[in-house]
């Protein structure tokens, strides 16, 4: 994210990242993230503590830092995939056989179920079922193009849970259609197309006590968590800013050989209109293959009553608005979502911004989702009336910006956190960087090159002092160097799949119905095994990317309303700002 830092100043951001987890792990300060109520092996903290008080590097598991360590004895869950395109295909490549096993998969495209068997080569993280469990052990894996074929057959099965990878305006219809078969569910983000339909998800999980948990993975990424728990010790100091991006550059023209054209649909499309092959390279406007285009085309009536307008509407869904929520959605969601935690899940106040399709337009990748987005976030600061009971600095503010853009890709995507003492880049989702803001008068006291250690982390508050050299050894090993391209701790899609299977375990030793009762705090009373990002968490990451869309079709300052974030209110943003377009 940071243009001009060089290799050496990389180098040198990481290893103080590492070595302040370390000082603040030695002082017991790394304790912000609390662990799960399994005390069959030992606390991550134990841990952290025990392998660095001599200085050692410590790997600590996702199982026992997010506290399900124990499976012993648990037969993998029943599991089906519905949804079986790019992200599904993710899903898949990274589970964990010993806590989810794929039972069935679904999906209304052919050659999507022919692709998530298959797979892809490395490095691609789809790996396909056929490379998972070996060949014959996949023909096992029974095959759906529908939804109500699959939930017919659930008994049959043995399911247990769905991970539903679809659409984002499908999402909602089919979480209900499998809570209603009794089956737990794991959603893609965004968790929906609308804020009304988030909240009927969630209150219909309540309703048939069953868990519902979104697809936001830095909730459960080890290297997201370890950075936010060094931010919670308040060692930047007062934070001010947050610029979060993700440059892509979809601008290069398309190609393909005369033997991959053969595959692929042109002509007239169900609604009548003349659809081709994509002008430019572009991974939300695919080449529609006649192997999903050509059953369509003589059965139209079987798409529509799909909820689909057109074969290029169900291959290239993210392009449109009825079916997608855009660069925000796709996008910066994840992005809002590590903000919001990193200020320690407050709600924003406001948010406004500029987006359009300034660049893809007739004969060029036409669309209606937008391929530039800037907007701008303010959120309370920790003493403001917002963030903190009986705060009375309403001047004290956080600004956090997100910008995507289609044609550019110069810059890589990630998060950075400034504050008054330091400064936090967390890139790429696989290295985090720290440096220390330089003293007046004192030289060689901060900046890209200063080595720092932590000071006053056993007593007073801790702060970064500036050091010719690094002490006592750094922290655990969680950031990645630029050959890892695919890291499971680090992304935390397996993570997330794991902690969900143990947590409906622990449900069904209880007796199997989810209890989402709240205690006088507001806390689930069993929240620790309820998943992290589970519907009110997901509900408000939806709020933020579709709020920020009104805003910028509406060309306005959007106020966040506090019934909103509320589940059992009906009040939503789009009833006074929306819905944009055919939402």
């Amino acid at each position: 994210m940071a243009l001009d830092l060089t290799p050496e100043q990389k180098a040198a951001g990481k290893a103080n990242f590492e070595q302040t987890v370390g000082d603040l792990a030695r002082a017991g300060k790394m304790n912000s993230v609390a662990v799960g109520p399994d005390s069959s092996g030992p606390d991550r903290r134990d841990v952290l503590k025990a392998g660095l008080a001599a200085g050692a590097v410590v790997p600590v598991s996702a199982a026992v830092y997010y506290g399900y360590q124990s499976w012993q004895g648990n037969n993998a869950v029943k599991t089906a995939l519905i949804g079986c395109g790019d992200e599904g295909g993710v899903l898949v490549g990274d589970h964990n056989k010993e806590y989810n096993q794929i039972v069935a998969v679904c999906d209304i495209r052919p050659s999507n179920l022919d692709r998530i068997f298959e797979g892809e080569k490395a490095p691609s993280p789809r790996k396909g079922l056929n490379n998972i469990y070996g060949k014959d052990a996949a023909k096992k894996i029974a095959r759906y193009n529908t939804v109500e074929e699959l939930l017919a057959d659930a008994k049959k099965l043995g399911l247990e849970m769905v991970v539903i990878a679809t659409p984002l305006h499908t999402h909602d219809v089919i979480a209900k259609k499998c809570m209603d078969a009794g089956l737990h569910v794991l959603c893609e983000k965004l968790m929906a197309r609308t804020i009304s339909k988030c909240k009927e998800m969630t209150n219909y999980a309540k309703e048939k006590g069953l868990l519902l948990s979104v697809g936001h993975q830095r909730h459960y990424s080890t290297l997201y968590a370890h950075a936010i728990e060094v931010l919670q010790t308040d060692i930047l100091g007062d934070i001010k800013h947050i610029r979060a991006q993700w440059p892509r550059n979809n601008s290069w023209p398309f190609s393909a050989s005369p033997a991959e054209r053969e595959k692929f649909a042109t002509g007239n499309d169900i609604n009548g209109k003349e659809f081709d092959l994509p002008a430019l390279r572009d991974g939300w406007c695919k080449p529609v293959p006649k192997q999903d285009a050509e059953p369509f085309l003589k059965e139209p009536q079987k798409l529509r009553d799909l909820g689909y307008e057109s074969i290029t509407e169900l291959v290239r869904w993210r392009l449109y608005d009825k079916t997608g929520g855009g660069l925000m959605a796709e996008l910066g969601s994840h992005q809002l979502d590590a903000s919001s935690i990193i200020l320690g899940h407050v709600h924003p106040i406001a948010v406004s911004g500029i987006g359009g399709e300034f660049f893809y337009g007739p004969g060029k990748n036409d669309r209606e989702s937008d391929d530039g987005v800037f907007v701008t976030f303010e959120f309370p600061g920790k003493n403001h009336p917002k963030a903190k009971k009986g705060g009375k600095d309403e001047s004290d503010i956080v600004i956090v910006t997100y910008s995507s853009f289609n044609t550019n890709s110069f810059e890589d995507y990630g998060e950075c956190v400034m504050g008054s003492r330091g400064t936090m880049i967390i890139s790429k989702e696989a290295e985090v960087y720290l440096y220390k803001e330089p003293e007046p008068g004192k030289g060689s006291s901060g900046g890209r090159d200063t080595k720092v250690t932590v000071t006053g982390a056993g007593g007073g508050k801790p702060a970064m002092e500036a050091t010719s050299t690094w002490g006592g050894g750094g922290g655990a090993a969680i950031t990645k160097g630029a050959s890892a391209t695919w890291d499971s701790a680090v992304r935390g899609y397996r993570t997330e799949m794991e902690h969900f299977a143990y947590c409906l375990r622990m449900w069904q030793k209880k007796g199997g119905k989810v209890d989402y009762t709240k205690n006088d705090k507001g806390e689930f009373v069993h929240k620790d095994i309820i998943p992290r990002c589970h519907g009110e968490v997901a509900m408000a990451d939806a709020i933020l990317a579709l709020t920020a869309n009104m805003a910028m079709a509406k060309k306005e300052r959007i106020v966040f309303e506090d019934a909103w974030f509320d589940v059992t209110k009906s009040d939503v943003p789009e009833t006074k700002h929306g819905p944009t377009k055919k939402a």
